[in-house]
């Protein structure tokens, strides 16, 4: 069952599902397969893929694919690694952008698109704030959060939501829910568990952050 800290004082094509974000990525990255490439290492930014496992994961031509890899390796925005007779492709952390790409393509995995596809059954939502442990797929303490949630939330549609994506995850995905006018009287009362969340590198999903903090 899913961890909810409240008062502590299905595969690679499904996460394509937001038409707002894609439309600002194909403005941003108009080569459809750069594009799906940069989804696909981002929102795995742990493994690591050959080209044919690539080719199937995002459904392209496989030249195509090898161009582009090709590219982002020479940008140094990927590294290459040979192993027996297999070229593998991971995400560069150490690139100079990794972390603004991660923010963006933060917004187009499943947690996100399944937020912003489901708003107006999750309630009136003030904001929604996941921290950059989510995406960079960290463990986190048991009385930490991936997820904060403030305003008037459906519980029940908000946990349907999070159980499935914590099949991909692969393991629970703590997050908290309040009202705003709870949010606001734990953050002025400087509360340890907002405070230790909002102080950290974190993505809105809804909302603004300086509205978040202030």
């Amino acid at each position: 069952m899913t961890a909810t800290p409240h008062g502590a004082p299905g595969d690679f094509q499904k996460t394509l599902v937001s038409r707002f974000n894609l439309q600002m990525l194909q403005h941003i990255i108009p080569s459809k397969a750069r594009r799906k490439i940069l989804e696909l290492f981002f929102h795995h930014p742990g493994e690591n893929f050959y080209l044919r496992r690539v080719v199937r994961e995002i459904d392209e031509e496989v030249n195509a694919v090898k161009r582009e890899l090709d590219i982002l390796t020479e940008e140094k925005l990927l590294l290459r690694e040979r192993r027996l007779n297999k070229v593998y492709f991971s995400l560069n952390k150490s690139y100079q952008l990794y972390d603004e790409f991660l923010r963006i393509f933060a917004k187009s995995n499943e947690l996100a698109t399944s937020i912003h596809s489901n708003l107006s059954k999750i309630g009136k939502i003030k904001f929604v704030a996941v921290s950059t442990k989510f995406p960079k797929n960290l463990v986190i303490k048991d009385d930490e959060i991936y997820l904060l949630l403030v305003g008037i939330i459906v519980v029940i549609e908000i946990e349907s939501i999070i159980k499935e994506v914590e099949k991909e995850f692969g393991r629970p995905i703590n997050y908290s829910t309040m009202t705003e006018s709870e949010f606001l009287f734990r953050k002025k009362n400087n509360d340890p568990f907002i405070w230790r969340f909002l102080k950290q590198p974190k993505i809105m999903l809804v909302g603004v952050e300086e509205d978040l903090l202030k």
